[in-house]
């Protein structure tokens, strides 16, 4: 009976009905209808408001928390849900708010494990593969050497050159791995300078002009002669993103296909660089994954056409050390557009010189 709110109050209720009746007893002008009436009346007031305090400010409280707490017990942390604050004078419930903030925080850190552990399983499975392909290759043309291949000299130097490409590329891989890793940890310390973007694209587009030409390919760089391209950031590490971006765009563009390059100023404050293929294009469902690690459109094909799967992530970590980012868009049967911006810097004039208008 006393484990209620309505037993707890009958109690108490009596215990006060009797006290007023007790005390109106030892007054001399008493009547029996008076206390009768004063002992009805302090009862059911007494009841009325005992039972609603202890309903709606104490019991239903903890039993919200008995609630929340079971459910923290049974690690059901998505049924827990953060109720709106309401004006309440219930003591129990700041209590009850902090549990179920606490609750709330836990799910959100479970939630964040479960997603890096389901990443981490992602990875090494395909880091794992990404290593064993370079690995079983060399060990191939090796172990056919030592089976008796090495006495035929066409032959071995033909598996000792293909060995050796596999562990270039394994090399590749690693540093690459080992560059991103010290990129998201902080290690690697960017260092900006002065320099033209346009004679920074101009060296990468002549470093890849063999690569395209193996293939019948154009690679076209549009921009303002008479205008200058200043900006200051990290000189080799924006190097890396233009040669990632026009390699890409050369590889996976069709055979006599074109690469444009645009470079453009806006008002002095911007410069905009825009790689463009007239290839097959990246479906639409991809297109949010290109710049995750190892994720490829095709993955056979582009094993086929070599790569470590990095060259993108480690694009837009360079970006975002620049406070930059790396956008894309694309057609399929038409080919794609990655672009970026970098902050324009002004050029300092020579004594004599005359400014050139640059907008």
């Amino acid at each position: 009976m006393l484990t209620t709110s309505r037993g707890i109050s009958l109690v108490l209720a009596l215990a006060i009905s009797a006290l007023t009746v007790a005390f109106l007893f030892l007054m001399d002008d008493a009547t029996a209808t008076l206390l009768v009436v004063a002992g009805g009346i302090s009862f059911s007031v007494a009841y009325i408001l005992i039972n609603i305090t202890l309903e709606f400010l104490i019991f239903r409280e903890i039993s919200n928390i008995y609630g929340v707490l079971e459910k923290i017990q049974k690690k059901d942390y998505t049924a827990i849900v953060e109720k709106s604050t309401r004006l309440s004078i219930s003591p129990l419930k700041k209590i009850n708010k902090t549990i179920n903030t606490y609750a709330l925080s836990k799910n959100k850190e479970i939630e964040a494990l479960q997603k890096n552990a389901a990443f981490r399983r992602e990875f090494i499975a395909d880091i794992s593969h990404e290593l064993k392909t370079p690995i079983f290759a060399a060990q191939g043309y090796i172990h056919t050497l030592l089976d008796g291949a090495v006495e035929d000299k066409s032959v071995r130097l033909k598996f000792l050159k293909r060995a050796a490409k596999s562990l270039n590329a394994l090399d590749k891989l690693v540093q690459d791995l080992l560059t991103l890793n010290q990129m998201e940890s902080g290690v690697i310390k960017f260092h900006f300078e002065k320099f033209d973007v346009a004679e920074l694209i101009h060296e990468v587009i002549e470093e890849l002009e063999h690569k395209a030409a193996k293939r019948d390919m154009l690679v076209r760089f549009y921009y303002d002669k008479e205008k200058q391209y200043q900006t200051l950031a990290d000189k080799d590490k924006i190097f890396r993103v233009c040669q990632n971006l026009i390699s890409n765009a050369i590889k996976y563009n069709h055979d006599g296909g074109e690469v444009e390059v645009h470079l453009k100023a806006h008002k002095g404050q911007k410069l905009t660089v825009e790689v463009k293929d007239n290839g097959k294009g990246i479906p639409p469902e991809d297109l949010k994954r290109i710049f995750e690690r190892f994720y490829r459109v095709e993955k056979s094909r582009s094993r086929e056409k070599g790569g470590t799967g990095l060259g993108l992530a480690i694009v837009k970590h360079i970006l975002e050390g620049h406070k930059s980012k790396i956008s894309v868009s694309s057609t399929l049967g038409k080919g794609s557009i990655f672009s970026f911006e970098l902050p324009m810097e002004k050029i300092e004039l020579e004594k004599g010189e005359v400014k050139r208008d640059e907008g």
